[in-house]
């Protein structure tokens, strides 16, 4: 998987640049005992880095997203939250600095298991299990090479929800407000077992070679199959009803005969088809794996008492934002966080039919409640 970085070493080359960037953070010391001497990380920005750097925030990715949350002169595409960051948007980036990482153990610049060792070799299965409060370690580093103190808001959606949370948890003077959008305070049962089956679906691929199989084929239809079960839970029942039903995919016959299997597929069974060929064309078998692994770790009350005592000691304003029509984050796990923050910490509810991805599409929805909350 190729990526146009520009590496920088002077940090006053890059604040302000919008194209995509890496930066080495040095050494990282891992949450379970993982070590890896030399870290990079990818990162785009939008705005400009006031003198005092006290106009920055932090927006973070959800599973196999990227830093590419809004276009710029020097990245043109569309982002993932476009109508929400730039010029005279929500976060307008003519008054804030906006940079958005790629998670450490991702595929899209930041150092993960594809990346090459001091011998010229892909980590692979080498490569250390990475949680949520790894990449928040890694972040930190960044935003100190950065000379970014204290930021004014941390946020993200789903995955970027966790990272937003444990950000205002591990480093309560750094962050000023965080935006914790379809996502609660720690992974359920449900949730984790969801992501085993995705985890173990890759790993029973032939090609998978233990996490060993750069040089060769990859693990696609393993993958594929994690996109597929993932992707059902991103959207809602109703949503891929009205969409699809029992439609046929063109001219396909999905009833099959009495000799043979069925050929034909059902429109349902195109579009998962259609999303798995898409993520196994753009992402990495084994970063799946790994930032699957760390979301399935997320519990901000790990070692802290407890989740409800964990949130109790963070001083960062909340802002807590749920998809009605979410079965992946249920927004009873938003009510219960935001009850963990106090009693008068509301829930803003994005009314969606598509489900989960509702926190990409309709975010807009509670924009003026998150600007007003985070005094954006």
């Amino acid at each position: 998987m190729s990526l146009d970085l520009e590496s920088v070493t002077d940090p006053a080359t890059y604040v302000g640049q919008s194209a995509l960037t890496t930066v080495a953070i040095g050494e990282l010391h891992f949450e379970t005992g993982g070590y890896l001497p030399n870290v990079e990380l990818a990162y785009e920005t939008w705005g400009t880095l006031n003198k005092t750097k006290t106009n920055a925030i932090l927006i973070q990715h959800a599973l196999t997203g990227d830093s590419h949350v809004a276009s710029s002169q020097l990245a043109p595409e569309a982002g993932w939250w476009e109508y929400l960051v730039g010029p005279g948007k929500p976060i307008d980036t003519n008054k804030w600095f906006v940079i958005a990482t790629n998670m450490v153990g991702g595929c899209y610049g930041s150092t993960g298991p594809s990346s090459l060792d001091e011998h010229n070799r892909p980590y692979g299965s080498r490569f250390p299990f990475v949680t949520i409060r790894d990449a928040v370690n890694a972040e930190a580093k960044l935003a100190d090479i950065l000379g970014i103190e204290r930021f004014h808001a941390v946020l993200g959606g789903s995955m970027g929800g966790g990272r937003a949370l444990e950000w205002a948890a591990m480093y309560p003077d750094r962050v000023s407000g965080v935006g914790v959008i379809a996502c609660g305070g720690q992974s359920t049962a449900e949730q984790i077992a969801f992501a085993q089956a995705q985890v173990e679906a890759i790993r029973l691929d032939p090609n998978f070679k233990g996490g060993d199989y750069y040089g060769g084929p990859a693990p696609i239809q393993g993958l594929g199959i994690a996109r597929r079960i993932a992707h059902i839970n991103y959207r809602s029942e109703p949503e891929l009803n009205v969409r699809f039903g029992r439609k046929f995919q063109g001219n396909e016959n999905p009833l099959g005969s009495p000799v043979a299997a069925r050929q034909g597929r059902y429109q349902v069974e195109s579009y998962l088809n259609y999303k798995a060929q898409d993520l196994a064309g753009r992402f990495d078998a084994n970063s799946y794996i790994a930032l699957t692994e760390a979301l399935m770790s997320h519990d901000v009350g790990r070692g802290r008492g407890g989740q409800a005592a964990a949130v109790a000691k963070i001083s960062a304003t909340p802002f807590i934002a749920a998809v009605n029509s979410d079965r992946l984050y249920f927004p009873e796990q938003s009510y219960q966080l935001a009850a963990d923050f106090g009693p008068h910490t509301p829930v803003h509810l994005i009314d969606s039919p598509i489900g989960h991805d509702g926190f990409l599409t309709d975010l807009h929805q509670v924009a003026d409640e998150m600007i007003k909350t985070l005094g954006l």
